[in-house]
Protein backbone atom coordinates (compact mmCIF):
# COMPACT_ATOMS: atom_id res chain seq x y z
CA UNK A 1 0.00 0.00 0.00
CA UNK A 2 1.48 3.53 -0.79
CA UNK A 3 1.77 6.12 1.67
CA UNK A 4 1.71 9.44 1.44
CA UNK A 5 1.91 13.05 3.67
CA UNK A 6 0.14 16.02 4.49
CA UNK A 7 1.90 19.25 3.48
CA UNK A 8 2.96 21.39 5.53
CA UNK A 9 0.95 25.08 5.93
CA UNK A 10 -2.64 23.82 6.08
CA UNK A 11 -5.28 25.26 8.17
CA UNK A 12 -8.09 24.19 9.75
CA UNK A 13 -11.22 26.22 10.03
CA UNK A 14 -13.60 25.32 12.64
CA UNK A 15 -17.25 26.78 13.76
CA UNK A 16 -15.75 30.07 11.79
CA UNK A 17 -12.37 30.50 14.14
CA UNK A 18 -8.97 30.38 11.85
CA UNK A 19 -6.84 27.73 13.89
CA UNK A 20 -3.64 28.28 12.11
CA UNK A 21 -1.57 25.30 12.18
CA UNK A 22 1.92 23.81 11.23
CA UNK A 23 0.81 20.41 9.26
CA UNK A 24 4.65 18.03 10.15
CA UNK A 25 2.13 15.18 10.05
CA UNK A 26 2.45 11.68 10.12
CA UNK A 27 1.97 9.54 7.40
CA UNK A 28 -1.37 8.91 5.74
CA UNK A 29 -3.03 6.66 3.02
CA UNK A 30 -4.37 9.76 1.36
CA UNK A 31 -3.48 13.07 0.99
CA UNK A 32 -5.95 15.71 2.00
CA UNK A 33 -5.61 19.12 1.65
CA UNK A 34 -7.38 22.05 3.34
CA UNK A 35 -8.87 22.92 0.36
CA UNK A 36 -12.31 24.35 -0.68
CA UNK A 37 -14.65 21.98 -1.57
CA UNK A 38 -15.89 21.28 -4.98
CA UNK A 39 -18.87 22.02 -5.19
CA UNK A 40 -18.00 26.35 -3.92
CA UNK A 41 -16.76 28.38 -7.08
CA UNK A 42 -13.52 30.18 -7.71
CA UNK A 43 -12.67 32.85 -9.74
CA UNK A 44 -13.77 31.93 -13.20
CA UNK A 45 -9.41 32.29 -14.77
CA UNK A 46 -8.84 29.04 -11.43
CA UNK A 47 -10.74 26.35 -10.19
CA UNK A 48 -11.00 25.39 -6.52
CA UNK A 49 -8.39 22.88 -5.53
CA UNK A 50 -9.87 19.17 -5.93
CA UNK A 51 -9.90 16.89 -3.04
CA UNK A 52 -8.86 13.58 -2.33
CA UNK A 53 -11.16 11.07 -2.48
CA UNK A 54 -11.27 8.31 0.18
CA UNK A 55 -9.69 4.75 -0.96
CA UNK A 56 -11.44 2.31 -2.34
CA UNK A 57 -11.33 -1.19 -1.50
CA UNK A 58 -7.93 -1.49 0.72
CA UNK A 59 -7.66 -4.00 3.13
CA UNK A 60 -6.47 -0.88 6.20
CA UNK A 61 -8.56 1.70 6.44
CA UNK A 62 -7.54 4.98 4.83
CA UNK A 63 -6.31 7.46 8.09
CA UNK A 64 -5.70 11.01 7.79
CA UNK A 65 -3.01 12.45 10.24
CA UNK A 66 -4.09 15.98 11.93
CA UNK A 67 -1.90 18.58 11.35
CA UNK A 68 0.40 20.01 14.13
CA UNK A 69 -1.34 22.47 16.65
CA UNK A 70 -1.35 26.18 16.73
CA UNK A 71 1.65 28.30 14.93
CA UNK A 72 1.98 32.38 15.22
CA UNK A 73 -0.96 34.25 13.91
CA UNK A 74 -0.31 36.40 11.13
CA UNK A 75 1.68 39.57 11.55
CA UNK A 76 3.20 39.11 14.64
CA UNK A 77 6.33 40.56 15.60
CA UNK A 78 9.08 37.95 14.89
CA UNK A 79 11.89 40.25 17.44
CA UNK A 80 8.87 40.06 20.31
CA UNK A 81 8.41 36.43 19.78
CA UNK A 82 11.69 35.44 20.09
CA UNK A 83 12.33 37.78 23.46
CA UNK A 84 9.15 35.61 24.65
CA UNK A 85 10.70 32.38 23.67
CA UNK A 86 13.90 33.05 25.30
CA UNK A 87 12.14 34.23 28.26
CA UNK A 88 10.60 31.25 28.35
CA UNK A 89 7.01 31.46 27.28
CA UNK A 90 6.22 28.13 26.08
CA UNK A 91 3.36 29.71 23.72
CA UNK A 92 5.80 31.91 22.34
CA UNK A 93 8.67 28.83 22.06
CA UNK A 94 6.26 26.85 20.20
CA UNK A 95 5.24 29.52 17.99
CA UNK A 96 8.91 30.26 17.46
CA UNK A 97 9.92 26.34 16.43
CA UNK A 98 6.26 26.23 13.95
CA UNK A 99 8.48 29.43 12.17
CA UNK A 100 11.68 27.74 11.53
CA UNK A 101 9.97 24.92 10.57
CA UNK A 102 8.08 26.79 8.18
CA UNK A 103 10.66 29.40 6.99
CA UNK A 104 8.13 32.40 8.45
CA UNK A 105 9.83 35.21 9.59
CA UNK A 106 13.01 33.49 10.26
CA UNK A 107 15.65 31.10 7.99
CA UNK A 108 14.34 27.43 7.21
CA UNK A 109 16.29 25.55 9.46
CA UNK A 110 15.34 21.41 10.31
CA UNK A 111 17.00 21.50 13.90
CA UNK A 112 15.62 24.67 15.49
CA UNK A 113 12.11 23.49 15.45
CA UNK A 114 12.89 20.80 17.37
CA UNK A 115 14.94 22.97 19.93
CA UNK A 116 12.18 25.20 20.75
CA UNK A 117 9.43 22.51 20.22
CA UNK A 118 11.18 20.44 23.31
CA UNK A 119 11.17 23.29 25.36
CA UNK A 120 7.61 24.33 25.11
CA UNK A 121 6.51 20.58 25.76
CA UNK A 122 9.18 20.14 28.49
CA UNK A 123 6.55 23.21 30.30
CA UNK A 124 3.57 21.02 29.32
CA UNK A 125 2.46 22.58 26.08
CA UNK A 126 -0.09 20.53 24.85
CA UNK A 127 0.57 22.15 21.19
CA UNK A 128 4.32 21.58 21.48
CA UNK A 129 3.79 18.32 22.50
CA UNK A 130 2.00 16.59 19.36
CA UNK A 131 3.97 18.99 17.16
CA UNK A 132 7.19 16.88 18.73
CA UNK A 133 5.10 14.19 18.15
CA UNK A 134 5.01 14.84 14.80
CA UNK A 135 8.67 15.95 14.19
CA UNK A 136 9.91 12.13 16.00
CA UNK A 137 6.92 11.22 13.23
CA UNK A 138 8.57 12.31 10.26
CA UNK A 139 11.91 12.26 11.35
CA UNK A 140 12.23 16.01 10.40
CA UNK A 141 15.55 17.39 11.73
CA UNK A 142 15.78 14.11 14.62
CA UNK A 143 15.98 10.35 13.53
CA UNK A 144 12.83 9.17 12.33
CA UNK A 145 11.29 7.17 16.12
CA UNK A 146 7.82 6.26 15.90
CA UNK A 147 7.89 5.33 19.45
CA UNK A 148 8.98 9.18 20.79
CA UNK A 149 6.42 9.76 18.86
CA UNK A 150 3.82 7.90 20.23
CA UNK A 151 5.14 9.15 23.81
CA UNK A 152 4.86 12.47 23.03
CA UNK A 153 1.19 12.36 21.38
CA UNK A 154 0.29 10.71 24.84
CA UNK A 155 1.08 13.87 27.13
CA UNK A 156 -0.78 15.76 24.65
CA UNK A 157 -3.80 13.70 24.76
CA UNK A 158 -4.03 13.53 28.36
CA UNK A 159 -4.21 17.36 27.92
CA UNK A 160 -7.08 16.44 25.62
CA UNK A 161 -5.62 18.05 22.65
CA UNK A 162 -7.10 17.02 19.53
CA UNK A 163 -4.77 17.12 17.29
CA UNK A 164 -2.46 14.27 19.49
CA UNK A 165 -5.75 12.64 20.08
CA UNK A 166 -6.30 11.91 16.24
CA UNK A 167 -2.49 11.68 15.36
CA UNK A 168 -2.06 9.11 18.09
CA UNK A 169 -5.24 7.37 16.25
CA UNK A 170 -3.30 6.77 13.48
CA UNK A 171 -0.28 5.28 14.93
CA UNK A 172 -2.54 2.66 16.15
CA UNK A 173 -4.43 2.10 12.79
CA UNK A 174 -1.16 2.11 11.35
CA UNK A 175 0.81 -0.15 14.08
CA UNK A 176 3.85 2.37 14.29
CA UNK A 177 4.93 2.77 17.77
CA UNK A 178 2.19 0.40 19.29
CA UNK A 179 0.94 -2.57 17.74
CA UNK A 180 -2.01 -2.41 15.45
CA UNK A 181 -5.29 -1.24 16.97
CA UNK A 182 -8.15 -0.38 15.16
CA UNK A 183 -10.47 -0.40 18.35
CA UNK A 184 -7.75 2.20 20.37
CA UNK A 185 -8.00 3.99 16.95
CA UNK A 186 -11.41 4.63 16.66
CA UNK A 187 -11.67 5.56 20.44
CA UNK A 188 -9.29 8.34 19.88
CA UNK A 189 -10.89 9.46 16.43
CA UNK A 190 -13.94 9.68 18.50
CA UNK A 191 -12.50 11.82 21.33
CA UNK A 192 -11.14 14.23 18.56
CA UNK A 193 -13.63 14.11 16.31
CA UNK A 194 -16.48 15.34 19.49
CA UNK A 195 -14.18 17.83 20.23
CA UNK A 196 -15.08 19.11 16.28
CA UNK A 197 -11.90 18.08 14.52
CA UNK A 198 -12.65 17.46 10.72
CA UNK A 199 -9.93 14.99 10.34
CA UNK A 200 -11.04 13.27 13.00
CA UNK A 201 -14.58 12.96 12.18
CA UNK A 202 -13.77 12.04 7.83
CA UNK A 203 -11.02 8.84 10.37
CA UNK A 204 -14.00 8.10 11.99
CA UNK A 205 -16.56 7.81 8.78
CA UNK A 206 -13.67 5.99 7.14
CA UNK A 207 -13.37 3.29 10.30
CA UNK A 208 -17.20 2.95 10.56
CA UNK A 209 -17.36 2.39 6.35
CA UNK A 210 -14.47 -0.10 6.39
CA UNK A 211 -15.54 -2.13 9.51
CA UNK A 212 -12.08 -1.53 11.11
CA UNK A 213 -12.17 -1.72 15.15
CA UNK A 214 -16.28 -1.20 14.78
CA UNK A 215 -18.70 -3.05 13.38
CA UNK A 216 -19.27 -1.76 9.62
CA UNK A 217 -22.22 0.70 9.08
CA UNK A 218 -22.46 2.89 6.35
CA UNK A 219 -25.00 5.09 8.32
CA UNK A 220 -22.99 5.96 10.90
CA UNK A 221 -19.85 6.64 8.23
CA UNK A 222 -22.44 9.05 6.44
CA UNK A 223 -23.21 10.70 9.51
CA UNK A 224 -19.08 11.73 10.50
CA UNK A 225 -18.66 11.84 6.68
CA UNK A 226 -21.29 14.44 6.63
CA UNK A 227 -19.77 16.21 10.05
CA UNK A 228 -16.05 16.52 8.18
CA UNK A 229 -17.30 17.80 5.46
CA UNK A 230 -19.53 20.60 7.02
CA UNK A 231 -16.46 21.78 7.97
CA UNK A 232 -15.19 22.17 4.23
CA UNK A 233 -12.86 18.72 4.88
CA UNK A 234 -12.38 18.11 0.98
CA UNK A 235 -11.81 14.32 0.88
CA UNK A 236 -15.23 14.02 3.11
CA UNK A 237 -16.27 16.43 0.28
CA UNK A 238 -15.45 14.14 -2.33
CA UNK A 239 -16.93 11.37 -0.87
CA UNK A 240 -20.72 13.35 -0.22
CA UNK A 241 -21.11 15.91 -2.73
CA UNK A 242 -21.69 17.89 0.83
CA UNK A 243 -21.22 21.67 1.33
CA UNK A 244 -18.53 23.07 3.16
CA UNK A 245 -19.19 23.84 7.20
CA UNK A 246 -22.64 25.23 9.00
CA UNK A 247 -24.19 22.61 11.27
CA UNK A 248 -24.79 19.05 12.83
CA UNK A 249 -27.33 18.73 10.32
CA UNK A 250 -25.41 15.97 8.23
CA UNK A 251 -27.05 15.33 4.82
CA UNK A 252 -24.83 13.33 2.63
CA UNK A 253 -24.65 12.15 -0.49
CA UNK A 254 -24.71 8.31 0.86
CA UNK A 255 -27.60 9.35 2.40
CA UNK A 256 -29.61 10.76 -0.72
CA UNK A 257 -28.56 7.73 -2.72
CA UNK A 258 -30.18 5.89 0.11
CA UNK A 259 -26.77 3.43 0.88
CA UNK A 260 -27.20 2.36 4.27
CA UNK A 261 -30.60 3.96 4.93
CA UNK A 262 -33.87 2.79 4.55
CA UNK A 263 -35.68 3.16 1.13
CA UNK A 264 -37.84 6.40 2.60
CA UNK A 265 -35.19 8.00 4.34
CA UNK A 266 -34.77 10.51 1.11
CA UNK A 267 -38.46 11.95 0.97
CA UNK A 268 -38.49 11.63 5.16
CA UNK A 269 -35.22 13.70 4.89
CA UNK A 270 -36.05 16.23 2.71
CA UNK A 271 -39.39 16.50 4.77
CA UNK A 272 -37.26 17.40 7.95
CA UNK A 273 -35.31 19.51 6.44
CA UNK A 274 -38.28 21.36 4.52
CA UNK A 275 -40.16 21.82 8.35
CA UNK A 276 -36.53 23.14 10.07
CA UNK A 277 -36.11 25.42 7.51
CA UNK A 278 -39.50 27.07 7.27
CA UNK A 279 -39.30 27.16 11.65
CA UNK A 280 -35.85 29.26 10.63
CA UNK A 281 -33.17 26.68 11.38
CA UNK A 282 -30.29 27.87 9.06
CA UNK A 283 -28.51 25.35 8.93
CA UNK A 284 -31.90 23.51 7.50
CA UNK A 285 -32.40 26.39 5.23
CA UNK A 286 -28.73 26.39 3.96
CA UNK A 287 -28.98 22.52 3.38
CA UNK A 288 -32.06 23.22 1.69
CA UNK A 289 -30.75 26.03 -0.82
CA UNK A 290 -28.01 23.58 -1.20
CA UNK A 291 -29.87 20.51 -2.65
CA UNK A 292 -31.66 22.54 -5.03
CA UNK A 293 -28.75 24.22 -6.32
CA UNK A 294 -27.34 21.16 -7.14
CA UNK A 295 -30.48 18.78 -8.05
CA UNK A 296 -29.28 16.28 -4.70
CA UNK A 297 -32.73 14.76 -3.89
CA UNK A 298 -35.03 17.91 -5.18
CA UNK A 299 -35.06 19.37 -8.72
CA UNK A 300 -32.49 21.67 -9.40
CA UNK A 301 -33.19 25.02 -9.22
CA UNK A 302 -31.38 28.34 -8.93
CA UNK A 303 -33.88 30.48 -7.99
CA UNK A 304 -35.39 28.56 -5.22
CA UNK A 305 -31.82 27.62 -4.23
CA UNK A 306 -31.08 31.31 -3.94
CA UNK A 307 -34.36 32.17 -1.60
CA UNK A 308 -33.17 29.45 0.81
CA UNK A 309 -29.66 30.53 0.54
CA UNK A 310 -30.16 34.33 1.07
CA UNK A 311 -32.90 33.25 4.28
CA UNK A 312 -29.83 31.25 6.09
CA UNK A 313 -27.21 34.30 4.94
CA UNK A 314 -29.88 36.61 6.88
CA UNK A 315 -28.91 35.01 9.56
CA UNK A 316 -25.00 35.17 9.55
CA UNK A 317 -24.83 31.51 8.14
CA UNK A 318 -21.30 32.30 7.02
CA UNK A 319 -21.70 29.40 3.62
CA UNK A 320 -24.79 30.97 2.89
CA UNK A 321 -23.52 34.16 2.85
CA UNK A 322 -20.60 32.93 0.48
CA UNK A 323 -22.16 30.39 -1.86
CA UNK A 324 -25.08 34.09 -2.02
CA UNK A 325 -22.57 35.44 -3.09
CA UNK A 326 -21.31 33.37 -5.82
CA UNK A 327 -24.68 33.22 -6.77
CA UNK A 328 -24.91 36.87 -7.26
CA UNK A 329 -21.61 37.14 -9.27
CA UNK A 330 -22.89 34.29 -11.70
CA UNK A 331 -26.07 35.50 -12.16
CA UNK A 332 -27.68 31.78 -10.67
CA UNK A 333 -30.75 32.41 -9.77
CA UNK A 334 -30.83 36.30 -9.73
CA UNK A 335 -29.47 39.09 -12.16
CA UNK A 336 -25.74 38.83 -11.95
CA UNK A 337 -24.71 41.89 -9.76
CA UNK A 338 -21.23 42.24 -8.52
CA UNK A 339 -22.11 44.50 -5.69
CA UNK A 340 -24.47 42.33 -4.20
CA UNK A 341 -21.82 39.34 -4.59
CA UNK A 342 -19.05 41.67 -2.67
CA UNK A 343 -21.55 42.47 -0.02
CA UNK A 344 -21.91 38.38 1.09
CA UNK A 345 -18.72 37.50 0.31
CA UNK A 346 -17.46 40.44 3.03
CA UNK A 347 -20.02 39.50 5.48
CA UNK A 348 -19.01 35.66 4.99
CA UNK A 349 -15.03 36.85 4.88
CA UNK A 350 -15.52 38.93 8.38
CA UNK A 351 -17.04 35.29 9.89
CA UNK A 352 -13.17 33.36 8.60
CA UNK A 353 -14.48 32.07 5.37
CA UNK A 354 -11.33 31.32 3.42
CA UNK A 355 -13.19 30.95 0.27
CA UNK A 356 -14.73 34.16 0.86
CA UNK A 357 -11.88 35.62 1.51
CA UNK A 358 -10.18 34.78 -1.60
CA UNK A 359 -13.22 35.57 -3.98
CA UNK A 360 -13.33 39.20 -2.05
CA UNK A 361 -9.75 39.73 -2.75
CA UNK A 362 -10.15 39.20 -6.69
CA UNK A 363 -12.80 41.45 -6.75
CA UNK A 364 -11.21 43.96 -4.91
CA UNK A 365 -8.22 43.51 -7.53
CA UNK A 366 -10.35 43.94 -10.53
CA UNK A 367 -12.55 46.56 -9.48
CA UNK A 368 -16.01 44.45 -9.65
CA UNK A 369 -18.49 45.42 -7.82
CA UNK A 370 -15.95 47.58 -5.55
CA UNK A 371 -13.56 49.86 -6.34
CA UNK A 372 -10.22 48.52 -7.49
CA UNK A 373 -7.47 48.37 -3.77
CA UNK A 374 -4.68 46.54 -4.42
CA UNK A 375 -4.03 46.82 -0.91
CA UNK A 376 -7.37 45.39 0.64
CA UNK A 377 -6.84 42.65 -1.85
CA UNK A 378 -3.99 41.93 -1.07
CA UNK A 379 -5.13 42.14 2.91
CA UNK A 380 -7.85 39.56 2.18
CA UNK A 381 -5.81 37.06 -0.24
CA UNK A 382 -2.94 37.07 3.05
CA UNK A 383 -6.14 36.26 5.33
CA UNK A 384 -7.25 33.41 2.96
CA UNK A 385 -3.72 31.95 2.24
CA UNK A 386 -3.44 31.97 6.27
CA UNK A 387 -6.42 29.65 6.00
CA UNK A 388 -4.35 27.32 3.61
CA UNK A 389 -6.42 28.41 0.20
CA UNK A 390 -3.31 28.03 -2.31
CA UNK A 391 -4.76 30.02 -5.00
CA UNK A 392 -5.05 32.92 -2.82
CA UNK A 393 -1.60 32.32 -1.95
CA UNK A 394 -0.39 32.61 -5.44
CA UNK A 395 -2.40 35.34 -6.16
CA UNK A 396 -1.30 37.20 -2.99
CA UNK A 397 2.44 36.83 -3.92
CA UNK A 398 1.69 38.26 -7.33
CA UNK A 399 -0.10 41.51 -6.11
CA UNK A 400 2.48 41.59 -3.71
CA UNK A 401 4.57 42.25 -6.51
CA UNK A 402 2.65 45.79 -7.36
CA UNK A 403 3.03 46.90 -4.13
CA UNK A 404 5.21 49.78 -2.20
CA UNK A 405 6.49 48.52 0.92
CA UNK A 406 4.37 50.71 2.56
CA UNK A 407 1.31 49.47 1.04
CA UNK A 408 2.33 45.86 2.23
CA UNK A 409 2.80 46.79 5.59
CA UNK A 410 -0.57 48.73 5.39
CA UNK A 411 -2.04 45.55 3.93
CA UNK A 412 -0.41 43.30 6.94
CA UNK A 413 -1.83 45.67 9.42
CA UNK A 414 -5.46 45.54 7.35
CA UNK A 415 -5.08 41.91 7.42
CA UNK A 416 -3.89 41.15 11.11
CA UNK A 417 -7.16 43.37 12.63
CA UNK A 418 -9.42 41.73 10.84
CA UNK A 419 -7.87 38.40 11.78
CA UNK A 420 -7.57 39.50 15.57
CA UNK A 421 -11.55 40.19 15.50
CA UNK A 422 -11.86 36.63 13.69
CA UNK A 423 -10.48 35.10 16.08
Amino acid sequence: MNFSWIKPGQVISSCGMLLIVLSLAVCTFTVAAQAAPADEAAPADEAAPAGEAAPAGEAAPADEAAPADEAAPAGVDVMSLIKKAKAGDADAQNWFGWMYADGEGVPDSADEPVKWYRRAAAQGNAAAQNNLGNVYANGDGVPRNAAAAVRWFRKAVVQENALAQNNLGVMYAKGEGVPEDYAEAVKLYRLAAKQGLAVAQYNLGVMYAKGAGVRKDDGASAKWYGKASAQGYTAAQKNLKAAEQGDDLALSAMHAKRRGVSGDYTEATVRWYRKAAEEGAAGAQFRLGWMYDYGEVLPEDDAVAVEWYGKAAEQGHATAQYTLGVMCANGLGVPEDAAFAVKWYRKAARQGHARAQADLGWMCANGLGVPEDDVEAYAWYNLAAAAGDDVARRRRDSIKGDLARSEIKRGQAMARKIFEQIR
